[in-house]
């Protein structure tokens, strides 16, 4: 009997499987080409590079929009597509070109001046080059992943640079659940009397324009290590143009496809699609993430504090909008989303993990000494 249930489970993820294979098959076999490109590439660092940078530009842009833009997408669905497209690059541009120009050619504000990242690859294996491409997997699996972790762990040549992103990362977290549980519940009763009331003042619009667009470039300061991780760590005049205008327009297609999968982790929370709603999310990340790259240059995973932000947010408005009215709080839906949100996470981050043990050898020698 036990045998014949396990045999029956096990039907059921083959048949899932299966089913996820067949409804996308389309995207596999892009992945696909794309892994035999990255196989035929990478012997030669000077495209290596190149094809590694324009894969992670993308996944990594497309898994962390939820984080940046994804409010910013949820509440403004009812406007042109290229509006939002043409804001948010110009800021992209903006932002990056201030960090070239201010550090002699860097665009990640020295995010990979920490020791581990501070020189350019010189050559590159095919897992370097092709890791985006799990990336782009997870994401279309509507997974909130790490790409600080992924992208970065295996470059890396200290296995302290990853502990360090690691142990900040996760006070990240804590900081940002912390913060939104006592902002939110403060502010819901109040917030939720106004938007089931009245419509939003004509302000809150622009207000919510300009704070996704601090947001926005708050993150991109934080996260450009990512992309840039690929190439040299002081780019030239020409290579700067394409890393900047390769973004600004694959943000047009980010736009254009509305967030695309992983979008839903963002309208399956409460109330986002409101403006009010969206600004303040937008205002209480960008100040968290201002004030953690003040702290120390050392790369974060801004998904971990991004998650950490909607589920102390999720928890407060439960409790507020329940027990508040004298009725049992629905904590138990809160729980589920914040769980599968930081499972998915955490997945992402065991990924990361194994990802830069088996390609990155330095990292596995360090790794291989600590069993010694």
């Amino acid at each position: 009997m036990e045998n014949n249930i396990k045999a029956s489970v096990l039907a059921k993820i083959v048949y899932k499987l299966f089913d996820l294979a067949k409804k996308e098959r389309n995207f596999f076999i892009i992945v696909a080409s794309i892994g035999i490109l990255c196989f035929i590439v990478y012997p030669y660092p000077q495209l290596a590079m190149w094809v590694g940078f324009m894969l992670a530009g993308y996944s990594a842009i497309a898994n962390d929009s939820i984080q940046t833009i994804g409010t910013f997408i949820a509440s403004n669905s009812h406007r042109k597509w290229y509006h939002l497209w043409i804001f948010m690059g110009l800021i992209w541009v903006a932002t990056v070109t201030y960090s070239y120009i201010m550090y002699d050619g860097d665009v990640t504000y020295q995010r990979l001046a920490t020791k581990g990242f501070q020189n350019s690859p010189e050559f590159f294996s095919f897992g370097q080059v092709a890791s985006p491409l799990i990336l782009l997997i997870l994401t279309r699996l509507r997974m909130p992943v790490s790409t600080s972790i992924l992208l970065l762990s295996v470059f890396s040549t200290k296995a302290s640079s990853i502990g360090s992103i690691l142990e900040k990362s996760f006070t990240g977290y804590f900081i940002a659940f912390g913060t939104a549980f006592i902002v939110w519940y403060i502010t819901t009763k109040a917030l939720n009397k106004n938007i089931e009331n009245k419509p939003p003042a004509k302000w809150w619009v622009p207000l919510q324009w300009i704070t996704s667009g601090a947001l926005w470039s708050v993150w991109i300061m934080q996260d450009a290590a990512n992309i840039a991780v690929y190439l040299p760590r002081s780019l030239n005049v020409w290579q700067f143009i394409f890393f900047s205008s390769y973004i600004f327009f694959g943000l047009g297609l980010l736009f254009y496809l509305k967030g695309d999968k992983i979008q839903g982790i963002v309208n399956e929370k409460s109330k986002v699609t409101d403006v009010r709603s969206a600004t303040i999310i937008d205002f209480v990340y960008a100040c968290i993430l201002y004030y953690l790259k003040v702290v120390s240059t050392i790369p974060i995973s801004t998904t971990w504090v991004f998650i950490g932000l909607l589920g102390g947010r999720e928890i407060a408005y439960q409790i507020r909008t329940q027990i508040g009215d004298g009725k049992k709080a629905s904590l138990k839906y809160a729980a589920r989303i914040i769980g599968k949100d930081a499972l998915y996470a955490l997945i992402g981050l065991i990924v990361s993990l194994i990802l830069a043990v088996s390609i990155n050898e330095k990292m596995r020698e360090q790794f291989l000494k600590m069993f010694e």
